[in-house]
């Protein structure tokens, strides 16, 4: 893979002016980070599959021009992801599934930190603010999956929907695509696991429920902070904290099993929460939980320290020395066993007080251990099989 010089470190020419002509002699300097209200991202990073890199500059003339007008809202688009199957396929050591669903490309949650960012490289798009405002859903996708478990090649096994980007972020309010994915797999019987930070996935309790009764069925909640403010900043389009304890109370009041990840961990900033995340959780009505620290694989380094020098510029040095020291002096690790884990006394600590908290409070660690002896083959056609 090519190495894509920083964005913030580039070279850029001063641009030419609206009548044509430049000032040789004239200081260019780089616009202002600025936050977008409701947005995670700061700005629009080039992906590393881009032959240029581009660099916003003030020439002299943008800054008179929009005094102190508030950087302008971006809008969220939609549009078709034309996949022709549903179900992925891993062969990871590091979760307990070798197959997901994931319903849209891309996430208007907008969390900074989101591992899945990289993705919108390969579509011409950049991982920053086109990850969380240029969205693509697969409206074939309930259709899609009945046909591939109609196959009689398939073997059944419990999927994961929302491993990548979150199946109930504010869009399926709308589009209700996860719900249709639920109701093809709740009509064969099928085994799943759905990992959401919104609450709107206790709409779906009613399809759920009755899966779970049958140990086919459980959800999985991303509790990341408790305090309000850093976690607007961190996932600012997403439930916030309380909204999330109460879904997991609804939905532990029904009969679901739920896990809650407290992902990522961010040394410096939210680790001081971590036994009350656990105590919070346990009392929603949590039978298990497991944390992952922070990753910054490819462009989410830049994102991330974009992030953090516009929101907590005093912290910026700390926190990045910290997630050097998890990942043997560099900000990420992609080897198997390490990269949700981290190396070195930092990370072992967060280990160490997780289990003790998880002990404490009698909750279990993470597992996915689900029934699939009653899984009806459905015909490509919607029917389902009597044999």
């Amino acid at each position: 893979m090519q190495n894509t010089p920083s964005h913030r470190t580039r070279q850029t020419p001063c641009p030419v002016s609206a009548d044509g002509w430049s000032d040789p002699d004239h200081d260019c300097d780089l616009l202002p980070a600025q936050a977008h209200k409701g947005r995670g991202a700061i700005s629009n990073l080039d992906g590393r599959f881009e032959r240029h890199i581009h660099q916003e500059v003030d020439d002299g003339w943008i800054s008179p021009l929009l005094g102190d007008q508030d950087v302008p809202r971006i809008r969220t688009t939609l549009g078709i992801d034309g996949a022709r199957s549903v179900i992925t396929r891993n062969q990871s050591p590091d979760v307990p599934f070798d197959r997901s669903i994931n319903p849209y490309r891309g996430c208007e949650h907008g969390c900074i930190y989101c591992f899945a960012r990289p993705t919108h490289a390969y579509l011409g798009l950049s991982p920053g603010l086109d990850f969380e405002t240029r969205l693509f859903w697969k409206p074939e996708a309930a259709q899609l999956l009945r046909k591939q478990l109609s196959s009689k090649a398939y073997q059944p096994a419990p999927i994961v929907i929302g491993t990548s980007t979150d199946p109930y972020q504010p869009v399926d309010r709308d589009k209700k695509l996860t719900r249709s994915i639920i109701e093809v797999l709740a009509d064969c019987q099928h085994p799943f696991s759905l990992i959401t930070k919104s609450a709107l996935v206790t709409r779906d309790i009613d399809l759920i429920a009755p899966m779970a009764a049958r140990n086919r069925a459980s959800v999985a909640v991303s509790v990341t902070s408790l305090d309000h403010r850093l976690s607007n900043l961190l996932e600012p389009r997403a439930s916030a904290p309380h909204r999330r304890l109460q879904a997991i109370r609804k939905l532990s009041d029904a009969g679901i099993p739920v896990t809650v990840l407290c992902a990522p961990v961010i040394p410096g900033l939210n680790d001081t929460e971590i036994e009350k995340i656990v105590a919070a959780c346990k009392d929603a009505g949590a039978q298990s939980i497991g944390h992952i620290v922070l990753r910054l694989p490819l462009e989410i380094a830049d994102l991330f320290e974009e992030w953090l020098e516009t929101h907590y510029p005093d912290r910026k040095a700390k926190v990045m020395s910290l997630i050097r020291q998890m990942r043997d002096g560099q900000t990420y690790q992609s080897e198997f066993g390490t990269r949700m884990r981290g190396t070195g006394p930092i990370a072992d600590l967060i280990a160490k007080r997780f289990d003790a908290a998880r002990k404490k409070h009698g909750l279990t660690n993470r597992s996915l251990n689900l029934d699939c002896s009653g899984f009806k083959r459905p015909s490509a056609n919607g029917q389902m099989s009597l044999f």
